[in-house]
């Protein structure tokens, strides 16, 4: 079934494209969640007409991207953390912990955004990839410390 995303899907694509999707998401998820239009001839020409709108968001919004992509270049995120014997975590590091740090940093990033494979669980610096948006992806180094 061929639907116009109304608002950027990271797996589908970007607002204003037309895909294609299965009949039972497009019916049950996308269309009564507001994030989609199915794609006949009157939504067809409403999104042209809004064309040039939609292409100043993309823009904007790629502008920020690069904008917090150069603010997160050099930012380092400490994280204190209770340690047990031989330098493992009583918890563990997640996205979430990342995020809440960045944000008092004065980056404000979606936790879904940060691309942790698995919770870090020992002391050290680590490299973590974050997707700002689409083709705009940076990274933050953590370093997890013992807590005092």
């Amino acid at each position: 079934m061929k639907v116009i995303l109304k608002q950027s899907i990271d797996a589908l694509g970007l607002e204003g494209d037309t895909v294609n999707v299965a009949i039972g998401y497009a019916r049950n998820y996308l269309i009564p969640k507001g994030f989609a239009l199915l794609a006949n001839r009157q939504n067809i020409k409403f999104m042209e007409s809004q064309k040039k709108k939609i292409e100043l968001r993309r823009l904007k919004a790629l502008e920020d991207a690069e904008k917090v992509k150069t603010r997160m270049a050099d930012l380092v995120i400490t994280i204190p953390q209770k340690v047990g014997e031989e330098d493992r975590l009583y918890g563990s590091v997640t996205a979430m912990d990342i995020a809440a740090r960045m944000e008092e940093a004065g980056v404000v990033i979606d936790r879904r955004k940060i691309l942790l494979d698995k919770p870090i669980k020992t002391l050290g610096e680590f490299n973590v990839p974050i997707k700002i948006y689409p083709k705009v992806n940076g990274s933050v180094k953590v370093l997890v410390v013992p807590a005092e």
